[in-house]
Order: structure tokens, then C-alpha cells, then sequence
């Protein structure tokens, strides 16, 4: 025991550690090439803000690589709770359709042409949009009895709105097309320092609501039955993992897009590394894990320099895949059978 105790703790040292690495070259590497020392220099001399490396540190990486760091770890997260709650090894922050809510809000501002307070009016729309679903969720959780028939509500209503995001296609000129088609390509650049205070404190809410929860969640582990005979009131569980998630995957999606894979890939990656489905630890593996694979993969969209960034979600999908075929053929070819939250 005492063993186990200390090698997870040297696997959370090593993540923090890799964590700051990722976040360093995050904003050394770009189109323009920042050496360390240069870098330190900046941070430490806020009056050198006005230089051209300065201005790039200061108003673009900076703001970039902490947006990557506040999405990485709410994907994760909502990841971990929305697996534990349906019991589902495929579920993933979006599976409730909050985020097709998002994507129906955008669309309907962008689609349509309305021009409304720029970027905060595209933020807005979003929010909106995953409000609206969240109300609608909240409702039924009172209804539903059972976490699958939840999933599948969230289901019905993410295929309604992607279905009249697809109508609005018909409806539209080309150059607004693609302008939605970047944004669902998901991006970490586009949160500025004025956009940064309320999504940082949305994330905070949503992480505080998700650590809240954690108990119930090892609970319900045992199974629903089981949970409810050891005083866990399901509908409160869901409902409050439902507003955490609304609050982490809402915001992620609003400012940043719709990221993809990152919330599925995360929680598995931890339970295999860290050997335990127990929540409070998983809990801070799965933040620093997520914040670091987010960090990666947007320096990689920035590998091919000259100013090509490559999309974000094409990155993501191409990362997150080969490590959920990993983890299924090395779990298989341990010569043992469990269960895939262990």
C-alpha cells in the first residue's frame, strides 16, 4: 500500500512537472521562436511589454496557453463525471447535447448575419444556447428515472439542434459557412485577457461543483442500486453533475469551440497510469493530464510555422485515437480481464 501511495504521488509530481514544461514552450514555440531566457526576461520586466516579443507573449501566447490550460482540464473533468454517471466508457462531455446547444447558437448568429457586440456577442450566443439546454435537462431530471434514459434525452436533443444547424446551411452564403465551420474546428487563441476573467471564473464554479461531488460519484460506482441503498439521492447527484458540466463544457465550448476527444481519452489515460477508479484521485490526475494533452496539442496545430496553424479537433482526434487503441490493445493483451473503470 505504502508503495502504491508513493508511486501516485510521484506520477502527480511528474504530471505538474510536464504540465509546466508544456506551458513554457507553449509560449516559446510559435511562428516566431522565443528562447527561454528572452522569455523569463519579459515575464519578469512588464515594462518591456511594448517590444514585438513582448506584444507576442503579453497579448497572444500568454492568454492562449492559459486558455489551453482552463479548457484541457474542464474537458477532462467533465469527461471523468459524465463516464461514472452513465457507466459508459464512450461518454463524453458532450454526449447531453449541451454542446450541439452551443453550436446552435452560434449558427444561428453567424448563419444569419446578425452582427452582435463581436466576439462577445458569438460567446453570448453560445452561452445561450447551452443554457437552454441545460434548463431543458434540469427539467427532465426529475422525470427520468434512470441515467440512461438522461443520456438519451441528451441524445434527442443534441441531434434537434445539429439538425437545425444543418437546415441553416441551405440558408446561408458561403463566407458565413465558413466562418462557422472555423469555429466548430475549435481554437485556443481566440479568448483575449478582456474574455479571460469570466471564463476562468466559470470554470472555477464548474471545477468547485465537480470536486464537490466526487464521493457520490465513487458511490455510484457500485451501481446505481447500491448507491441509493448507501443514502445517495440520485436526482440531486445528477442534477448537480449536470450544472457542473453545463458550467465547464458550456464555457469551453463557447469561447474556444467545440473541442472534441480530449474529454473521452483523459479519464481512461488516468485510470490506467494512476490503477484506481477512486474519484478524488482521479479528480486532480485527470485536471493536470487534460490541461497538459490541451497544451500539446496546441502546440502541435503550430508545427508547421510560416503562420499555418493547423486545425485544433483534427489534432486532437489524431492524438486521442491512437491512445484509446493503445490502452484497449495492451489492456487486453495483459492476459486478464476487468472492467473498464478499474
Amino acid at each position: 500500500m505504502l508503495i502504491r501511495k508513493n508511486w501516485r504521488s510521484l506520477l502527480l509530481s511528474s504530471a505538474i512537472i510536464l504540465l509546466l514544461i508544456l506551458f513554457t514552450f507553449s509560449i516559446t514555440f510559435g511562428s516566431v521562436f522565443i528562447p527561454f531566457a528572452e522569455l523569463i526576461s519579459i515575464l519578469s520586466h512588464p515594462e518591456d511589454i511594448n517590444s514585438v516579443t513582448g506584444k507576442i507573449i503579453w497579448q497572444f501566447r500568454l492568454p492562449q496557453a492559459i486558455t489551453a490550460v482552463l479548457a484541457g482540464a474542464s474537458l477532462s473533468v467533465s469527461g471523468l463525471q459524465m463516464q461514472t454517471l452513465f457507466y459508459n466508457p464512450l461518454a463524453d462531455p458532450f454526449v447531453l447535447g449541451i454542446s450541439a446547444g452551443s453550436s446552435l447558437g452560434v449558427a444561428l448568429l453567424v448563419l444569419t448575419g446578425w452582427e452582435l457586440w463581436g466576439s462577445f456577442g458569438m460567446v453570448g450566443a453560445s452561452g445561450a444556447g447551452a443554457f437552454a439546454v441545460l434548463i431543458l435537462l434540469l427539467v427532465a431530471v426529475r422525470s427520468l428515472k434512470n441515467s440512461t434514459n438522461l443520456l438519451v434525452f441528451g441524445l434527442l436533443l443534441g441531434y434537434i439542434a445539429n439538425g437545425v444547424v444543418s437546415i441553416l446551411f441551405q440558408f446561408t452564403n458561403s463566407d458565413r459557412l465558413r466562418s462557422f465551420i472555423n469555429w466548430t474546428l475549435g481554437s485556443f487563441s481566440n479568448v483575449t485577457w478582456a474574455q479571460l476573467p469570466a471564463f476562468a471564473l466559470a470554470i472555477a464554479l464548474g471545477l468547485l461543483l465537480s470536486l464537490a461531488v466526487t464521493q457520490p460519484l465513487n458511490t455510484l460506482l457500485l451501481g446505481e442500486s447500491q448507491a441509493r441503498t448507501l443514502g445517495v439521492r440520485l436526482t440531486w447527484l445528477r442534477f448537480w453533475v449536470l450544472v457542473s458540466t453545463a458550467l465547464l463544457t458550456g464555457s469551453v465550448t463557447a469561447f474556444c469551440g467545440p473541442i472534441a476527444f480530449i474529454g473521452v481519452v483523459v479519464p481512461h489515460l488516468c485510470r490506467f497510469v494512476w490503477r484506481t477508479s477512486e474519484h478524488r484521485q482521479l479528480w486532480l490526475s485527470t485536471l493536470l493530464v487534460g490541461s497538459s494533452l490541451a497544451l500539446l496539442a496546441d502546440l502541435v496545430t503550430k508545427i508547421m510555422g510560416n503562420g499555418i496553424i493547423l486545425p485544433l479537433n483534427g489534432i486532437t482526434a489524431l492524438m486521442g485515437t491512437p491512445i484509446i487503441i493503445w490502452l484497449l490493445l495492451g489492456h487486453n493483451s495483459a492476459g486478464h480481464e476487468q472492467k473498464w473503470y478499474l
